[in-house]
């Protein structure tokens, strides 16, 4: 991948999320829809027509046409509808989605559904990402984009249904190429990435990722950034949004995650990232994966 660094591209590429699809059909006549409430982040994508996004606290609606695309990242307060007018869309009811019509002349066809970001290092990089993102279908910046957007919608077209794994894979693979288009851009972001762009903290987070075993002390992460004690935590904690040793922690539970993958026993992992005991270890992981090293090592086996 190209983007502003090796350390972001890194960061990206341990970005691990699933797709999951929860409707693909067709709107039209008086409607509004959202997700809101279900504390999961959503993504519409639009494959016929075009509708409206509002927003709360935005002074005017977003317009989606055929071959744009919204993520939404957080929680938000938002519909979809057809209408612009946001007291008008908030008085149109809730429709039930009917089947997508290739040759429709009216309404929005919409593949829509939710993301799940994996604990632990993706919360961290998704923490500092703005709260919606939207793929714009003639944006030159993202001709690859566009491009699995056409597969996309041609699976959509599907007969006699489209395939709701393609889908899910196609949408997961769209989103990753607006992101780094978003990183591309020097667009400001906070997180991780932030850290990473940074070239004063780059450098410390790289440390970080080759030797998670290191004790990393507040002294000695504050010494490669030739900050104090007290100015390095306060800078890392502003540009992070997470303390630095909340950061560590994420990056040693991922490089963890990837050793038990690969079968390395709980022992060899636990003094791979820099602890001194078993118990310790198992009581890290288990509650920033929710899961203990051995039974997760175990769900992976054979894989």
């Amino acid at each position: 991948m190209i983007s502003s660094s090796p350390l972001v591209d890194w960061l990206l590429e341990s970005l691990e999320l699933d797709a999951s699809l929860f409707h693909v059909g067709r709107y039209c006549g008086g409607w509004h829809a959202s997700t809101q409430g279900l504390a999961r982040a959503s993504f519409h994508l639009v494959v016929q027509g075009h509708c409206w996004l509002h927003i709360a606290g935005q002074p005017q609606a977003i317009a989606l046409e055929a071959g744009d695309a919204v993520f939404l990242l957080r929680d938000l307060e938002y519909r979809l509808s057809g209408t612009a007018d946001c007291e008008l869309a908030r008085q149109q009811p809730r429709m039930a989605m009917l089947p997508l019509e290739h040759d429709a002349s009216d309404g929005v066809g919409l593949v829509c559904g939710f993301f799940h970001f994996q604990p632990g290092l993706s919360s961290l990089i998704i923490e500092g990402l703005p709260d919606w993102l939207i793929l714009r279908a003639g944006d030159p910046a993202l001709s690859a984009a566009t491009a699995l957007f056409e597969l996309i919608l041609a699976e959509c077209q599907r007969q006699p249904a489209p395939s709701s794994a393609l889908l899910e894979r196609l949408s997961h693979l769209l989103f990753l190429y607006v992101l780094r288009q978003q990183v591309q851009a020097d667009l400001p972001m906070g997180g991780l990435v932030s850290l990473a762009r940074h070239p004063q903290f780059a450098a410390l987070v790289e440390q970080l990722i080759k030797h998670p075993e290191q004790p990393w002390p507040l002294e000695s992460m504050a010494a490669c950034t030739g900050l104090s004690r007290s100015a390095f935590f306060k800078r890392f904690s502003e540009l992070a949004g997470q303390s630095p040793g909340q950061v560590l922690l994420a990056l040693r539970m991922r490089h963890a995650c990837r050793l038990l993958k690969a079968h390395n026993t709980v022992e060899q992992v636990c003094a791979a990232v820099g602890y001194q005991s078993i118990a310790a270890f198992t009581r890290a992981f288990s509650k920033a994966m929710g899961v203990q090293p051995g039974a997760y090592r175990r769900q992976h086996e054979g894989r």
